[in-house]
């Protein structure tokens, strides 16, 4: 038979609801009661009932995470921060990915009803009138790059414009004229962001610097395309900025078997470093993200939601910083973060 919470009120000579308290943190409890009750529950390897402790505490204890996917090294290092940030106040994650489909994102909110505390949302179709639907209005709730109009939730987004400006004028600064840019999927705010960064710094240059813009979806393979794209043109670009690191690994493989050397015959830069970025053949200039950070500091604010230690409507934006390494052929600068 399992051990009730009767059984261990028994043997800790304590009533049941001193049990209670004590299990479920509350402070009105003496510290040796409570090691008392500690202990007995540990000798008798009580487990305490989930169901029923959600019905005291109106907890789940359990939070979740919808993203747009789970493949790749950016999401894992998120998903990383975020577990960590949660096993350090006692709480479960729960993620699901909405595979790139809007009506995905509204089906996991609708199954994630009372089973969550809160949720973190990162989805390129979520809008206002999604999220009104599918979320009930008292869920605490945070936007992780997420571009909703109206300020009504809790936002952590990445400085993906300051980012992308700053790479495209440091590759400048170095002499590279003919900038092209490996873009990301439509409708995407970081994508766009980006995007929108890396035009408006070649506009401020002087005359002779135009935009080039190369189709990508954040994929490997879809740099490795936009690399191959480059056979036969007569006049390529010197440099190549990719708005994710993902596309410039692909993008380098391609320029390997053109027989291009990487940053002799065409530079290379790319955004986010991910952990691989470091480790290829030459390792990869790219814009800093501290991507499990962002996990990490977008779970805390969710955390502090549903405790309501926190104001609503609270948007926050992390800087990113420039690493330079082999790839762009050109020199670190002092100092060059968007925080």
């Amino acid at each position: 038979m399992s051990v009730t919470i009767k059984d261990v009120a028994r043997a800790a000579g304590v009533s049941v609801a001193s049990v209670s308290r004590a299990l479920n943190g509350h402070d009105n409890v003496t510290g040796e009661t409570r090691k008392r009750i500690q202990d007995a529950a540990d000798r008798l390897r009580y487990m305490p009932n989930g169901a029923a402790r959600s019905l005291i505490t109106q907890r789940t204890q359990t939070i979740g995470a919808v993203l747009p996917d789970l493949h790749g090294e950016f999401f894992s290092e998120l998903i990383r921060g975020m577990d960590s940030a949660a096993r350090a106040r006692g709480l479960h994650l729960l993620v699901s990915s909405s595979h790139g489909s809007a009506s995905e994102v509204g089906d996991v909110l609708r199954t994630l009803r009372g089973r969550v505390d809160g949720v973190l949302i990162m989805s390129p179709h979520a809008d206002a009138d999604m999220l009104a639907t599918n979320l009930p209005a008292a869920l605490p709730t945070v936007l992780m790059n997420t571009r909703v109009p109206g300020g009504k939730y809790l936002s952590l987004s990445i400085d993906n414009y300051g980012g992308a400006y700053a790479m495209t004028r440091h590759l400048a600064r170095h002499g590279y004229r003919r900038i092209a840019f490996i873009g990301g999927p439509a409708n995407n705010f970081d994508a766009d962001e980006r995007l929108r960064g890396y035009r408006d710094a070649l506009a401020q240059l002087p005359p002779g610097y135009a935009a080039s813009v190369l189709d990508g979806d954040f994929s490997e393979e879809s740099g490795y395309r936009a690399g191959l794209a480059l056979r036969g043109v007569a006049e390529r670009p010197e440099a190549i900025f990719a708005a994710n690191d993902m596309m410039a690994i692909g993008c380098l493989f391609a320029l390997n078997e053109l027989g291009l050397k990487v940053p002799d015959d065409i530079a290379l830069a790319g955004f986010d470093d991910i952990p691989i970025a470091r480790f290829v053949s030459p390792p990869l200039t790219t814009m800093r993200v501290r991507i499990a950070d962002m996990g990490s500091q977008a779970l805390q604010r969710l955390a502090e939601a549903i405790d309501g230690s926190t104001q609503p409507r609270l948007a926050h934006e992390i800087g990113c910083s420039l690493v330079v390494r082999q790839s762009s052929g050109t020199q670190a600068e002092p100092h060059t973060d968007t925080s």
